[in-house]
């Protein structure tokens, strides 16, 4: 007898989540109640045992899939990976960690597979949603991020940090290709990658306290939603690695000036002996930032992180020389030594982006 087709697919991201993925996959499949759907689990390399038990629920019910990720990380990515292994017509996104309300899975759903919409979002801020327990710091965190989004969306959203919502599957696969894939915000990141407005639907629900795991809200998830945000702003421009490697280099400068006179006013040092343990100093200050943050998607960590340091003291070393040959000849060419020194230090940051990109943080 032939299976039926599927209604729908949910795609759950999950990072060490094994006290909770029993109870979602239940919870999810009473919820979805006659509609024929699968839950796709993507894991971005869980140490606590959730892929085993998503396996041993997949072996008893063909309608749970596991997809691993190795060398892999962050729940937008994770995301459009479950898209691209799903053929279901809609496709719902909620979080692994029981704090989504899955009784409204099916509206979700319906309001894209009726044709309604081609996105349905739950939302905890409009039409009586609510975000439950949280602290009061957290609610103006989470509204002004919500503010600072506005400028880049092209379909208005109550809650456009939203992790729960479905959409038409062929809809996603258009924008795919448009997508920055940083971060967590998934869903901002759809809706500022579309050229027009979408068709919208918004389901209110409130927001779970979460009771088994840990929550992956740190710094890093604050950094990210900056980076999506200059990437759907400037990224046409300028490449949000860049701008980042050169923040950090501003940064850099200001430590190498602090180093410098350290050597100088209070070690006694002669001249080049400060320059050159500023100069050291100001590329390991460089490379430790630009490893943890610029890529840490590609971070060196034990020798590696050795290895990684030598390889860009040595190109910006490179840099450096670039630096200093271009912005002379400018300067003896008549050009005033402000403009000069300006155009070497942008030509040696662009030099050191490119080197150290392809020779120490390269992909292997």
């Amino acid at each position: 007898m032939a299976t039926p087709p599927l209604d729908c697919a949910v795609i759950v991201p999950v990072l060490n989540e094994v006290d909770n993925v029993e109870e979602l996959t239940a919870r999810v499949f009473a919820a979805l109640g006659p509609l024929e759907g699968e839950i796709l689990f993507i894991d971005d390399g869980s140490s606590d045992g959730t892929p085993d038990l998503v396996e041993r629920i997949a072996a008893a019910d063909r309608r749970v899939r596991l997809v691993r990720r190795v060398g892999r990380r962050g729940l937008s990515s994770a995301v459009t990976e479950g898209f691209l292994s799903t053929i279901a017509p809609v496709v719902a996104v909620i979080d692994g960690d029981l704090q989504h309300d899955e009784t409204i899975l099916p509206q979700l759903v319906e309001a894209v597979a009726s044709g309604g919409a081609d996105l349905a979002v739950g939302t905890r801020y409009a039409g009586g949603g609510s975000v439950g327990e949280w602290a009061a710091a957290r609610v103006r965190i989470s509204r002004f991020a919500t503010r600072l989004s506005a400028g880049i969306m092209k379909t208005q959203l109550s809650d456009p940090m939203s992790g729960f919502f479905a959409i038409r599957r062929g809809l996603f696969l258009d924008i795919a290709p448009r997508l920055s894939q940083r971060g967590y915000k998934i869903l901002l990141d759809i809706v500022a990658s579309h050229p027009a407005p979408i068709a919208l639907a918004e389901v209110p629900y409130s927001f779970r306290t979460r009771v088994a795991g840990t929550s992956k809200l740190d710094g890093a998830v604050a950094l990210q939603y900056g980076e999506l945000l200059l990437d759907k702003l400037l990224g046409r421009i300028l490449p949000v690695r860049l701008i980042m490697f050169g923040a950090i280099g501003l940064v850099g400068t200001v430590v190498h000036m602090a180093l410098l006179w350290l050597g100088l006013a209070v070690a006694a040092f002669a001249f080049p002996v400060a320059q050159a343990l500023a100069t050291l100093g100001a590329m390991t200050f460089n490379y430790t930032l630009n490893n943890a943050l610029t890529y840490r998607d590609r971070m060196r960590r034990g020798w590696g992180w050795i290895a990684g340091w030598a390889s860009f003291c040595a190109a910006c070393s490179l840099g450096a020389f670039a630096n200093v040959g271009i912005s002379t000849l400018l300067f003896s060419d008549a050009w005033g030594w402000w403009l000069s020194g300006l155009a070497g230090a942008a030509i040696g940051s662009v030099w050191n982006y490119a080197a150290t990109s392809w020779l120490t943080w390269r992909r292997r």
